[in-house]
């Protein structure tokens, strides 16, 4: 099953039947809570069963399964929930998921970097290049280039496609790191013409959701490794 998120980045309530409970940590049949990967911090939101809220404090994807951490005990396997996703946090996540790209995508094709690393943030975020040098007014042309692609209200589309055919197109994959052996299918974000990525995470479903780019500080993380923060003015 795929999860939701990955169907509808904009679903905001769900329902699902609890199949598993171990404590605090329940499994759902379906979920459109998104857990800590890739850089991306979890959601957060409520459990609803029989007039009692739960709420959601952490999601973690242990086993192939997505674990719901909640605030109490009380939900029992075979339970019906009713999900509510904390959607100003998963919204700002996702302003600053569709920023990273669309950065990364500028800097790739500029300087031909690599994504060494990344942590997305509400408030900031950061992303580490495989860049040689780092200088300043070069990054902000970048960023500035960014913002004008941003501004350009450029749909955000997702879809699926087999390893096979998903790695013949150019750049779909911008992290150093290869992709595990064992993925088969990928999960595609398109921006336009402006970067299609292998990514699971969740985005806008439009650039003019966004807003701007500030670049915030740089830092030297070692050999060919820079690290840029940012943060997002409201669109």
């Amino acid at each position: 099953m795929r999860p939701l998120y990955l169907q509808d980045h904009g679903l905001r309530e769900f329902d699902a039947t609890v199949v598993s409970v171990n404590g605090l940590h329940v499994i759902l049949d379906n979920t459109a809570f998104y857990p800590s990967s890739g850089g991306q911090p979890n959601d957060t939101g409520v459990l609803v069963a029989d007039g009692v809220t739960y709420t959601v404090t952490n999601v973690t994807k242990t086993g192939g399964s997505i674990v719901h951490e909640l605030d109490a005990a009380g939900l029992h396997a075979g339970d019906r929930v009713h999900g509510v996703i904390d959607w100003q946090r998963r919204h700002a996540l996702s302003r600053m998921h569709t920023a990273a790209h669309v950065l990364s995508a500028i800097i790739h094709k500029e300087a031909g970097a690599l994504i060494t690393g990344n942590q997305l943030g509400i408030d900031q975020s950061r992303i580490d290049f495989s860049l040689d040098v780092l200088d300043r007014e070069t990054i902000a042309s970048y960023v500035e280039k960014a913002n004008k692609a941003l501004a350009s209200r450029i749909p955000v589309k997702t879809y699926f496609l087999r390893r096979e055919e998903a790695l013949h197109i150019p750049g779909v994959v911008k992290l150093a790191a290869a992709l595990p052996p064992n993925v088969s299918e990928l999960h595609i974000v398109e921006i336009g013409s402006v970067d299609t990525q292998a990514d699971a995470g969740t985005h806008v479903s439009n650039t003019d959701e966004v807003g701007r780019i500030e670049l915030l500080r740089m830092e030297n993380k070692g050999k060919s490794n820079r690290r840029v923060y940012f943060a997002l003015r409201q669109p």
